[in-house]
């Protein structure tokens, strides 16, 4: 009986720009288009492609699928199945991949002066605003769980030392928050461009602050 052929496997792709400097290593493994955008979606935990494709907008099937893959071959990300019932495969971050949340929280700071108007093409997603009020809670000292509301919708941070699990922000509310921040998108994108501090923010009353815990006081205390 002859023998079937098999399919052949994806090759890894061999891009480079040969230049012996971190930099330019740095820019094989992340330089794509796209490529840490869907890093910052990872950041959040586990995603399926589908999510992934919905809050990568512009993104082409095909191109997620190609950048998936090289993350997985360039040890950034894994794919995993999990378990019943849910029996879907999802992706996530391996511990090199997390290391690139400094590297994404330095280009938000460096790109925030660009988002001075929002474009009527722009999409937006609530989420997209983590990375600055990570950066403006960076000095907070208590540990805990954030919630963050918008009018683009929720999302959750996750704050100090010593928590457990490897996302260091969330979609949508947190079931254990310990304490609840109302602002605007406007609030986001004047911490971000460093206009403005979480404590002036929370004295001009631009951040609303909820709940009883010691995080809740610490924010509450800065105005």
């Amino acid at each position: 009986m002859p023998r079937q052929p098999q399919p052949a496997t994806r090759p890894a792709r061999r891009r480079s720009y040969d230049q012996f400097c971190a930099t330019a290593r740095a820019l094989d493994s992340v330089g794509d288009r796209w490529t840490l955008l869907i890093v910052r979606e990872l950041l959040a935990g586990p995603r399926r492609y589908t999510d992934l494709h919905a809050d990568l907008p512009g993104v082409s099937t095909d191109v997620l699928a190609s950048r998936l893959k090289d993350m997985e071959q360039g040890g950034l990300a894994v794919r995993r199945r999990l378990p019943p019932p849910a029996a879907a495969s999802v992706y996530e971050l391996t511990e090199h991949g997390r290391g690139l949340l400094p590297v994404l929280t330095a280009l938000a700071r460096w790109g925030a002066p660009a988002l001075a108007e929002r474009r009527p093409t722009d999409a937006v997603r609530a989420h997209w605003f983590a990375l600055p009020l990570l950066r403006a809670m960076e000095r907070l000292t208590c540990s805990g769980t954030v919630e963050v509301r918008l009018d683009e919708g929720e999302f959750h941070l996750r704050v100090g030392e010593g928590l457990p699990g490897a996302e260091v922000y969330g979609y949508g509310p947190a079931l254990d928050a310990d304490v609840r921040l109302v602002l605007g998108a406007d609030v986001c994108l004047a911490l971000g461009r460093g206009e403005s501090t979480l404590a002036k923010a929370v004295a001009d009353g631009g951040i609303e602050v909820r709940g009883e815990s010691a995080l809740a006081d610490e924010i509450r205390g800065l105005g």
